[in-house]
């Protein structure tokens, strides 16, 4: 007989948590993932897009076995270009142009599918709310409550490791920093998906693809005075848009990030985005079905990423504003880099695989974090580092540079990794 295998309790069923999962397995280890949706979706309300880095590619590659599965499901987004909007003229024009980006656009909903269908059928556990967990006294295991939502039972699993993927809010995180709070960064932002199936031809669509002739295979950001947006192209006809708005941090019920918008609300928006945006762009948030609301946070880089044998992952481990395209790309990086240093040490040296993991992913996420706030705030005309404020209309060709995503600290993926093993190509 084998040795056994080591077994993961994770927390938290979205991409990070699944991707966790993989890289577990991938490893030579067994993952349970507790979640409290009732099953998967087969699409996602609040979903939005998403962009893909090479690193991160590779190894949805690698954990699906089908790279051409993934290639079909997402649009490349090789260039990125920073435009300004002259509000008052209806105008735009290109302030950056990068064409060695590099990227590629997915939906949540059909990344989160791919990486659902690779698992082991029961690797996912439904309908269950994670509530506590107890660490043994040896640390040599950790057991977690939780509620099944059908019949109110409470269950146990037991791990000899805890993922905590739960996410920007998570419960784990609290247990261990009881006086964390996520930072409002002064923003919200309104987000949308327009299916355009059987419309290819209306007078919408072709007008934005004369006013975006690059859609397809570009990430567009657009400049405004105190604001900006984002647009690009999915798979299956779609195409993802984000505006962002400056003001005070809004009342919100429950514990979601996330606010359902009313008529009102998006009537507001409507007559808003025709005074601030290139008429091809309002159309596009005019035409929307349920656009919603984020309210934009993120954190200061956390003093670690773990406490004897419970780790945090994706948002729990790194709250983040998305100007920087990480927080999915993040999320998929520390699972590969967990899965790596779980193999190589071996449950036997836990302990050492955690330091090595938070050693090797703790300065480039706190970087990365810091960086995509300094981005935002930068893009929205707000004060960054007591600096006068940017303005898009007025800066210069080496100002707007600062604009660009391949300034992140780590972009380029040979400085991302510490570790000795070859990266899967």
């Amino acid at each position: 007989m084998g040795a056994k295998k080591p077994v993961a309790v994770v927390v938290g069923g979205s991409i990070a948590g699944l991707s966790c999962a993989h890289a577990l397995i991938s490893a030579g280890w067994r993952a349970t993932v507790i979640e409290k949706s009732a099953g998967p979706q087969s699409g996602s309300p609040t979903g939005a897009g998403l962009g893909l880095d090479p690193q991160s590619l590779r190894l949805v590659c690698r954990w699906t076995s089908d790279p051409n599965f993934l290639h079909a499901a997402t649009v490349p987004l090789s260039i990125d270009i920073n435009r300004v909007t002259d509000s008052k003229r209806k105008v735009s024009r290109t302030l950056t142009r990068d064409e060695g980006f590099n990227f590629r656009a997915a939906h949540w909903a059909d990344l989160h599918s791919i990486l659902l269908q690779a698992l082991p059928p029961g690797t996912v556990v439904w309908g269950h709310q994670f509530l506590s967990f107890d660490v043994s006294n040896d640390k040599s295991f950790v057991v977690t409550k939780s509620r099944v939502l059908l019949t109110d039972e409470v269950v146990e699993i037991a791990g000899d490791l805890l993922v905590a993927a739960d996410g920007c809010l998570s419960s784990i995180r609290r247990h261990f920093l009881p006086d964390f709070k996520l930072r409002y960064s002064g923003y919200t932002a309104w987000r949308g998906i327009l299916d355009f199936t059987g419309k290819e031809s209306s007078d919408i669509i072709l007008g934005v693809r004369r006013a975006y002739p690059e859609l397809g295979d570009c990430l567009y950001f657009d400049l405004a005075t105190g604001t900006h947006s984002v647009l690009y192209e999915l798979k299956c006809k779609r195409l993802n848009w984000l505006w962002y708005v400056n003001g005070p941090e809004p009342e919100h019920k429950g514990s979601s990030v996330t606010i359902k918008a009313s008529n009102d609300m998006i009537q507001k928006m409507h007559e808003e985005a025709e005074k601030v945006w290139v008429p091809e762009l309002s159309r596009i948030m005019k035409e929307t079905d349920e656009p919603f609301v984020n309210i934009i946070y993120d954190s200061d880089p956390l003093p670690r990423l773990y406490w004897d044998n419970v780790v945090l992952i994706g948002d729990a481990a790194h709250p983040t504003t998305p100007h920087g395209l990480r927080s999915t790309n993040m999320s998929i990086q520390d699972a590969g880099i967990l899965g790596y240093c779980l193999e190589k040490w071996g449950l036997e040296h836990l302990s050492m695989a955690l330091e090595e993991f938070q050693t090797t992913r703790l300065p480039v996420v706190s970087k990365q974090v810091l960086h995509s706030r300094k981005l935002g705030r930068l893009k929205q005309g707000l004060v960054v580092d007591g600096q006068e404020t940017f303005d898009p209309m007025t800066a210069t060709p080496e100002d707007c540079l600062q604009l660009q995503q391949r300034r992140v600290p780590y972009f380029e993926e040979c400085a991302i990794y510490s570790i000795r093993k070859p990266w899967p190509r």
